[in-house]
């Protein structure tokens, strides 16, 4: 009797266990090791997961430490349902992502000032600019064409990646995302009487 061919759905599940189990073994071992140097055979002992499957599912580290580090930031940033993040203030959203950096410094610390640091810094910037951009539309969109929209919100991500990426390399532990929440705020409110009081910028 032949067996019943494994359904898609089943199959798409496996390769998301898969997949969760390989980024969250590099998770640990970088931030545990303080080093982004971890061999894609420890990653794979750790998952208890074949390299075989790794470079199917990654194709190679550098792949697979990316993918991870994205994955953190996309389960930590879930969006808050409108009726809560209604009442939410700027604040109140940059504290939300300062404690997540926070909670998990070792494994972005390591990953920043690594050889894939540029391509996460990159990747960082990609995934934050799109909410950037509709956060300025939504400002400033009535005052602005849409290719300024897309300048504006480019000038603020790369700026803001650059002042957490310091504060995640450089600062002493442990880190404080309260002190960086009000920095962060004081920067923006800063720019804003500045573009105010010269419009000729």
């Amino acid at each position: 009797m032949e067996r019943e061919p494994a359904s898609e759905p089943s199959v798409d599940r496996r390769v998301r266990r898969s997949r969760t189990a390989l980024m969250r073994a590099a998770v640990s071992l970088v931030a545990e090791r303080g080093t982004a140097n971890v061999s894609v055979g420890d990653i794979a002992e750790t998952a208890d997961i074949s390299r075989q499957a790794l470079y199917q599912h990654f194709g190679d580290r550098d792949t697979l430490l990316l993918e991870a580090a994205l994955d953190l930031l996309r389960s930590a940033l879930q969006p808050s349902p409108p009726d809560e993040s209604a009442g939410m203030s700027d604040r109140d959203h940059v504290l939300i992502l300062a404690r997540h950096f926070a909670e998990h410094g070792p494994f972005y610390r390591a990953m920043l000032t690594s050889p894939s640091g540029f391509a996460l810094n990159r990747a960082l910037s990609d995934f934050f600019l799109p909410f950037t951009r509709a956060n300025v539309a939504r400002r400033c969109g009535n005052d602005l064409d849409s290719r300024t929209v897309d300048d504006v919100a480019a000038f603020i991500t790369g700026g803001s990646s650059a002042f957490f990426n310091v504060w995640v390399v450089e600062s002493d532990d442990p880190l404080d995302p309260e002190a960086l929440a009000d920095r962060l705020i004081r920067v923006t409110t800063a720019l804003g009487t500045i573009a105010t009081e010269s419009p000729q910028l």
